[in-house]
């Protein structure tokens, strides 16, 4: 069932994928740039950004720190001094284990800052304008990379999941304020994807796959019009039915296949 506009005609639409310099943001970005968007990325790392540009002709790059309001604005009134912006996708995100008996609180907004208040400094840049080519018959979508660390309560990931969960719940509500206005939301949950946040993990991670694969998907998800756009799904769907499990359930089983 498609809830958005599908979107599969990338040809000479502008795409701003903001934390692109690695991982599911620079995949992302290069599977776009290959489809014909015409692809802007941001990311602190200026010299990544470089590197893109060179390796994918005709796209643009304006490095920013999410987590520096004024930079957002400023930059953002940059990208959409280019034209309207068919695609705002949130990649940007940071990860380190935490346990609530490790509690360091400094990282814990740390978290924070990047994975959701930042979320926040780009909507307060684009929003009003894509508001107005909404109402110019030209809406755009929105799109955030969560995780489905965001599900529930997991070991480990204190300072990480309840930034996630904040994400999918401003998703949510993001998608109910702005569907009637054409302006498409989506929602993207990963599982386990090979890059240089988990490559700190010690851990098994189970159905792992690679950047290229999770882009593949993501576009896919963009394709038919998803809101809710997760994988690998023979991960992601266990996941799912764990939400639905009463607590008395849910903590014994996340003891038991975690082994925490």
């Amino acid at each position: 069932m498609s809830l958005n506009p599908p979107q599969r005609d990338w040809h000479g639409r502008r795409a701003w994928l903001i934390g692109a310099s690695t991982g599911i943001g620079r995949a992302t970005a290069s599977a776009l740039h290959a489809r014909g968007a015409r692809v802007v990325v941001s990311a602190r790392d200026d010299k990544a950004l470089q590197e893109f540009v060179r390796e994918h002709p005709g796209s643009e790059a304006w490095p920013l720190d999410v987590a520096a309001p004024e930079q957002v604005q400023e930059v953002a009134a940059q990208v959409l001094a280019g034209g309207a912006v068919d695609l705002v996708c949130y990649c940007a995100g940071t990860y380190r284990e935490m346990r609530a008996t490790e509690f360091d609180l400094a990282d814990m907004l740390r978290h924070q800052q990047t994975n959701y208040t930042g979320v926040l400094h780009v909507l307060g840049a684009v929003l009003p304008a894509m508001l107005a080519a909404a109402a110019r018959g030209q809406p755009g979508h929105l799109s955030v990379i969560s995780s489905v660390a965001g599900f529930r309560g997991l070991p480990k990931s204190l300072a990480y999941g309840p930034t996630k969960a904040a994400l999918i719940n401003l998703a949510e509500a993001l998608y109910l304020d702005l569907h009637d206005l054409g302006i498409g939301v989506s929602v993207i949950n990963p599982g386990f994807v090979s890059t240089p946040l988990t490559a700190g993990n010690d851990f098994r991670m189970p159905a792992l796959i690679t950047p290229d694969a999770a882009a593949a998907a993501i576009l896919q998800g963009w394709g038919e019009g998803q809101f809710d756009i997760h994988f690998p799904k023979r991960f992601t769907r266990v996941m799912k039915a764990l939400r639905l499990l009463p607590y008395g359930c849910y903590f014994p089983a996340v003891r038991r296949f975690t082994g925490l």
